[in-house]
């Protein structure tokens, strides 16, 4: 098969796959891309780099604790705290919950299936026994519900799971906002690479996660389990909160004789390449707890673009909603680049149709995302670039 035999393909979504092929991002290039993308990764790596310590100080300290009051103080409870919880001054880690519970549910991966392992059902079972220790009453509902205390530490090993996948992507978008400060990120193609190789050079990085019980500590992700940073947490990540993700309270009706919500959890298209911006900033609504977040530490150039825009502040939620979804699509892009069977660029005739392949099967995942109407001419820009 010749190169020029691949040139088309009959997909709805073929034009993306051509630009993929041709090393192009899904999301158009142009300056105001980049600043978009690069100022909300900015703000979303500050917001991760909160919701990671806190899903790792609740793994770690908050271990079958029965009332966990304070588990979103990492540790330092004060009452000028308690007042900031109450009036809900502070980060939503309820969002970071929502996406750890997200991934427990759809499952998938190498951690998914250890969990079910009878390796980390005897870790379990000996860190439950040392936990309950002179605890009778709790032992005995362990006897009759041997299954109950399992699942919360299976919950427990998502929670740190998340927690490290959030603190490398954390630091990712940290260092994609700083070389773009120096000059060195000018293109939506230069922020998939980085991504990209941020990915790829924590690609192997272990994922592990032991408690500390009295004066021992008790292993429940060991290192000998090979979960890594990627195919175990990565990948997953992407399936449940890009693509599947829940479906929103009050937005659709959960009874089955309505069959509004997909009998297969395979067909859910709520994640965020999905979710239609405008409810975003309703309550109700998991996501709008995250763009609650990011609001506070948007940075300034992206911040003239949200009050320059023609409703000005008063959809910013929403303006950050699209932005965000914008830069996923930038996130995605480097995923599909670094899952590739081959490189996209290859001459091989059999390697590019296994590419082909490979791109036609994401783009029917696509077809119902917002992919379309984040490659559409953004007006808000009229104000910042007159020569548009």
């Amino acid at each position: 098969m010749t190169k020029a035999a691949l040139k088309y393909s009959n997909h709805p979504l073929a034009t993306y796959i051509e630009k993929l092929e041709a090393g192009d991002a899904l999301l158009p290039d142009s300056p105001e891309n980049v600043l978009e993308v690069v100022g909300i990764l900015k703000s979303y790596g500050i917001v991760l780099d909160a919701y990671s310590r806190n899903l790792i100080y609740i793994a770690e300290h908050q271990f079958l604790e029965l009332f966990p009051f304070f588990k979103y103080f990492d540790g330092e409870f004060s009452v000028k705290k308690l007042l900031q919880h109450w009036w809900h001054d502070r980060i939503n880690f309820e969002y970071a919950e929502y996406c750890m519970k997200a991934m427990l549910w759809h499952g998938g991966g190498g951690l998914d299936a250890y969990l079910d392992s009878p390796e980390f059902s005897r870790l379990a079972e000996k860190a439950i026994q040392a936990k309950l220790k002179g605890n009778f009453l709790m032992l005995g509902l362990h006897r009759l519900f041997p299954e109950f205390l399992p699942e919360q530490i299976r919950q427990f090993a998502y929670y740190s799971g998340l927690g490290q996948f959030w603190r490398v992507m954390s630091d990712m978008f940290i260092s994609l906002s700083d070389r773009y400060d120096r000059g060195e990120i000018k293109t939506i193609p230069q922020v998939v690479e980085h991504i990209l190789n941020g990915l790829v050079a924590d690609a192997n990085k272990p994922i592990t996660y032991s408690v500390k019980i009295g004066k021992e500590v008790y292993d429940i992700l060991p290192k000998s389990a090979g979960l890594t940073f990627l195919t175990d947490t990565g990948v997953p990540y992407v399936e449940a909160i890009f693509f599947r993700g829940t479906p929103f309270p009050g937005t659709v009706s959960y009874n089955a004789q309505a069959a509004q919500i997909p009998a297969d959890q395979s067909d859910f298209t709520y994640g965020a390449l999905y979710a239609d911006p405008l409810p975003i900033g309703g309550a109700g609504i998991p996501p709008t707890q995250l763009m609650q977040d990011m609001r506070h530490f948007i940075p300034e150039y992206l911040h003239e673009v949200y009050r320059t825009s023609c409703r000005g502040e008063d959809d910013l939620r929403v303006q950050i909603c699209q932005t965000f979804q914008k830069s996923m699509f930038c996130v995605t892009t480097a995923a599909i680049q670094g899952l590739a069977p081959h490189p996209l660029n290859t001459s091989d005739p059999k390697q590019r149709q296994a590419n082909r392949a490979y791109l036609e099967s994401w783009m029917n995942r696509f077809t119902e995302s917002r992919l379309a109407e984040v490659n559409k001419p953004d007006e808000r820009y009229c104000q910042l670039f007159p020569e548009r």
